[in-house]
């Protein structure tokens, strides 16, 4: 199977391309605070994943997975940030929450299946 054809892999890639048309929109400072550590951290989810799928080794797939999930958190702080600071409208935010939320159950679902042969 390819990287490409898990769901957790296509919205995570997805999710980085919305923040992304967002953040480029925003003034100087914004980007150059908030701006890029939200991109990094939601870049890193896909990142991560596709580091640990190029390793193959069910044990570093996982463990760069465990990254990959710690990324798909701090993505959330620094989209509340966003939101605090007028930066991302509420409509926004809850749609960027939603799909973190899908995401990270496929992230889990995808971890627990790693290195779990079928018979």
């Amino acid at each position: 199977m390819k990287l490409e054809e898990l769901k957790v892999y296509q919205l995570s890639m997805e999710i980085g391309e919305k923040v992304w048309n967002i953040v480029v929109e925003w003034d100087k400072f914004a980007k150059d605070t908030i701006g890029k550590q939200l991109v990094r951290a939601v870049d890193s989810v896909a990142a991560n994943l596709r580091e640990g799928f190029g390793r193959y080794h069910y044990k570093e797939a996982k463990h760069f997975s465990y990254y990959s999930r710690g990324s798909l958190y701090e993505t959330k702080t620094w989209l509340t940030k966003a939101l605090n600071r007028r930066l991302i409208t509420m409509e926004q935010f809850q749609y960027f929450m939603t799909e973190i939320d899908k995401i990270g159950v496929k992230l889990n679902n995808y971890i627990n299946s790693i290195g779990k042969q079928t018979k």
